[in-house]
């Protein structure tokens, strides 16, 4: 699947947020090694503390139908511009993701920016560090 497939499926899930406090929608669609798209959108909570990323949402989607490898994950937002998973879900995602896999990110105008996994977060700590 190329990159703006992927951030069409994200494109057309972004209006499910639920973001009314922050009024900042996000919307993210991963592409796993078996070749299957999960989507996912920001749901905020009251609590704040209880607001869950776009790009978390998609994964939990994922991993609750047993998937375990990512490939790519393509990221847009209602700001219009380019929007980076924050540290959570970069620290989130590593266990599924490996340093060469792809974070894409959108703007408005259709450009993309394309990095490595491990280009936004080098060094990471991965579950196999504790075993």
């Amino acid at each position: 699947m190329n990159n703006q497939e992927l951030i069409s499926q994200a494109k057309a899930v972004l209006s499910n947020s639920y973001s009314p406090y922050s009024n900042f929608k996000v919307a993210a669609a991963i592409l796993t090694e078996n070749g299957i798209v999960y989507t996912g959108v920001n749901v905020e909570n009251a609590s704040y503390g209880a607001t869950i990323c776009a790009e978390r949402t998609a994964a939990v989607k994922a991993v609750s139908e047993g998937e375990r490898k990512f490939i790519k994950i393509a990221i847009i937002s209602s700001s219009g511009e380019f929007t980076y998973p924050c540290g959570i879900c970069r620290q989130f995602l590593a266990d599924f993701m490996d340093d060469a896999s792809e974070v894409i990110l959108s703007n408005d105008k259709g450009e993309e920016k394309v990095f490595k996994f491990g280009e936004l977060i080098p060094g990471v700590f991965r579950g196999e560090d504790i075993k």
